[in-house]
């Protein structure tokens, strides 16, 4: 099994994907049937939920809670750890970045053999030399083109 962490603007094209300002939809739908197939395990901060239901009442209100429901049915692990805290806070510091985007990445970097899948490319320029970090438009899942 795999493991990543995936950040919300990775989510996000899970419930838009007839969006055609979401780029890389295939790479993000790749990952929800890995997910749903027991291929992928997601590990995810705590604020994951919340981010993503910030964006659905913004974009789709009419969908939001149904869509929320359908995330909520999702397997996926909470890490939560105080070591996750403190290593997103210095990533926040030494980045100069937004603590919501950094507290993946610390996810990623305290959980063993996983990595920060993201479409925030703003945030991959700063983190990429940190390590545990691609962009969702690398991703290359085996079995899938």
């Amino acid at each position: 099994m795999i493991r990543y962490v995936i950040d919300a603007s990775v989510a996000i094209k899970w419930f838009v994907p007839e969006n055609p300002e979401e780029p890389d939809v295939p790479q993000a739908l790749a990952l929800l049937d890995g997910l749903k197939n027991g291929d992928i395990a997601l590990y995810q901060p705590a604020h994951w939920e919340a981010e993503i239901a910030g964006v659905l009442v913004r974009i789709s209100p009419a969908n939001a809670i149904k869509k929320m429901v359908a995330l909520r049915a999702l397997a996926f692990t909470c890490v939560n750890d105080t070591t996750v805290y403190a290593t997103a806070c210095n990533l926040a510091i030494r980045l100069n970045h937004h603590l919501f985007d950094t507290l993946y990445h610390a996810v990623a970097l305290h959980t063993i053999e996983t990595t920060l899948i993201t479409a925030d490319y703003r945030y991959f320029d700063k983190a990429q030399s940190i390590g545990q970090i691609i962009r969702l438009c690398d991703l290359n899942l085996p079995g899938r083109t």
